[in-house]
């Protein structure tokens, strides 16, 4: 017999699962995130009640859904009586109100895939700030809490809470049109939900605060998303390309730090204990986006830089000229500094430190890396391989002050002390 306890656990699965399919399928319907949102809700609070008893039913995706339905039409019928009350309404409820109980019902048969990609492309709108954007697909798509949302990037609960409720009021003052865009503005909100998924994976990837290293949780969540999108828009090179490059990296995850969580850097990692199931899916991905022509878009050169590293059985067989030339490439499609600094590192691998350097002193007073601790870290290691030890102790300092992640402050200090 199930006990109550595994049925709630079973619950919570369903529930991971289903949500941001129940949440869009509802958003389609009622034209309104925080309603949908409500219903949803509403629908769970009655699984909970109803299925310790009955059990959780063979499709429980259909359950929660025709229940949430239920509650909508409730919640629109209950409006209308509401508003029949109010003489100065008239008789134009009569003709509002039953289109949208009709409408509740007919919509029940369109795609789900397509509500997903239209609530992707809504959560990601350009007129929400950037940090909204994530918070909001977090926790519409992603399915996290605010309270997880809140620990994954160190922030206060209230803080992220606030941004989700801004956001979906944003959305709805704006009247945003629940749907995927097409043309020129498809292209503009596509690269705004690449943007969103590609900074939720590198701040997993890279904590920029905090005791940890990594957010792995975070990571994952990218591309279980990036995946979403892949299968929803099949014929956007881009989408497969982001995919490919969160693949390749999350490969790395298991070697990226040691038993105490102090971290490894890519040339010390022990690559048995990178996950190959994922190397091969992100050059499966990779190699998709090439065959749509998409070989030179900005995360296509991204994937491409990290396949070099994936197909290089040990550190010393990388293609570190191949590595160059990419970055080069991807300088000239999406012009940085950053991008620039990171040539540098791979041109230290293929030409030697003082290369690099020349490279780096050319870009070091650009307003953009004033606050990059990573600059001074590289160029730390630079000036360390050149004997420098000296200017290297005074730029590992320098970076150990910028950085605000305390595993990565303490390698820098350790990297000062050693010269």
């Amino acid at each position: 017999m199930t006990s109550q306890s595994d049925t709630h656990r079973a619950i919570t699965a369903v529930w991971k699962l289903e949500q941001p399919r129940l949440i869009a399928g509802l958003t389609r319907m009622v034209r309104d995130i925080s309603l949908a949102e409500e219903l949803a809700q509403d629908a769970l609070v009655i699984a909970l009640k109803t299925w310790p008893d009955s059990g959780v039913p063979k499709n429980p995706g259909a359950w929660l859904t025709q229940t949430a339905k239920r509650r909508a039409i409730d919640y629109f019928r209950h409006k209308k009586m509401a508003a029949t009350k109010l003489v100065e309404v008239g008789h134009g409820i009569e003709t509002d109100i039953p289109d949208q109980i009709e409408t509740l019902h007919d919509a029940m048969d369109d795609d789900v895939g397509d509500d997903l990609l239209r609530l992707i492309f809504t959560s990601c709108h350009p007129i929400l700030p950037a940090e909204s954007r994530v918070a909001l697909t977090l926790r519409l798509l992603g399915g996290l809490t605010t309270e997880e949302i809140a620990r994954a990037f160190l922030a206060a609960e209230p803080t992220i809470g606030q941004r989700i409720v801004r956001a979906k009021k944003t959305i709805a003052e704006a009247n945003i049109p629940f749907e995927v865009p097409r043309g020129p503005e498809r292209a503009e909100r596509l690269a705004s939900v690449l943007g969103v998924l590609y900074l939720i994976f590198n701040e997993g990837y890279s904590a920029t605060a905090g005791d940890d290293w990594m957010r792995p949780q975070l990571c994952e969540e990218a591309t279980r998303l990036g995946r979403v999108l892949a299968r929803l828009a099949p014929d956007e090179p881009e989408v497969h390309a982001l995919v490919a490059l969160m693949e390749i990296q999350s490969s790395r995850l298991g070697a990226r730090t040691d038993a105490k969580g102090h971290p490894i850097l890519l040339q010390d990692q022990d690559r048995a204990h990178w996950d190959q199931l994922l190397i091969r899916r992100g050059l499966a991905a990779l190699a998709r986006a090439e065959e749509l022509g998409g070989a030179n878009g900005p995360y296509a050169l991204q994937a491409a830089i990290a396949a070099c590293h994936a197909r290089a059985r040990h550190a010393q067989d990388t293609d570190w000229p191949r590595i160059v030339a990419l970055y080069a490439t991807l300088a000239q499609v999406t012009p940085s500094p950053v991008i620039e600094l990171n040539r540098a590192v791979a041109i230290s691998m293929a030409e030697g430190p003082a290369a690099a350097l020349v490279l780096i002193d050319t870009i070091k007073d650009d307003p953009a890396l004033k606050n990059y601790h990573l600059l001074y870290g590289v160029r730390g290691d630079m000036l360390s391989k050149l004997g420098r030890h000296t200017e290297a102790m005074l730029e590992f300092r320098r970076a150990a002050q910028l950085t605000h992640n305390e595993r990565e402050k303490t390698y820098l200090l350790n990297r000062a002390e050693a010269g």
